[in-house]
């Protein structure tokens, strides 16, 4: 089972690595460059944005999550396990507690240029930053992990 497990750890950490990537630039750059444009074109480009990258991260998180179960049955620390959760919370907490948000952002009786906008805009940042620190956290505790070989 050994290469199973390895393998499984490998695909764990891979997509661990790329979510964070994704996740910290969003937090770091995409979002508060797509602020400083101004509320009417923030919320415009936040839908092609929010559709596009929905698709990656839920893969990455899914997957992450399904290699570090299979890391663990095939006889890696419980620590796998527990990055795994982590890494896999992010769904629930997005399906939750930032979809709301998403919606409203999204719908067509949003007013752009309002503040009600702006203050979606802004919560949504807070929100996608818990799912920045969820991931970093479960990437840690894989890259602690890792096998030295």
């Amino acid at each position: 089972m050994g290469n199973i497990q390895h393998f499984a750890q490998f695909l764990t950490t891979l997509c661990s690595s790329v979510f964070v990537g994704a996740a910290v630039y969003i937090n770091l750059v995409e979002h508060p460059a797509r602020m400083a444009c101004g509320t009417i074109l923030a919320v415009t480009e936040f839908a092609p944005s929010y559709k596009r990258a929905t698709v990656m991260q839920a893969s990455l998180a899914a997957c992450g999550f399904v290699a570090s179960v299979v890391a663990w049955l095939a006889g890696a620390s419980g620590w796998w396990l527990i990055g795994g959760i982590l890494l896999g919370s992010v769904i629930p907490f997005t399906l939750f507690f930032i979809m709301p948000t998403n919606k409203e952002l999204l719908s067509p009786s949003l007013d752009k240029a309002s503040e009600r906008a702006n203050q979606l805009l802004s919560r949504w940042g807070r929100l996608h930053a818990v799912r920045s620190v969820l991931s970093t956290m479960a990437l840690l505790i894989f890259l602690t992990c890792l096998p030295s070989q």
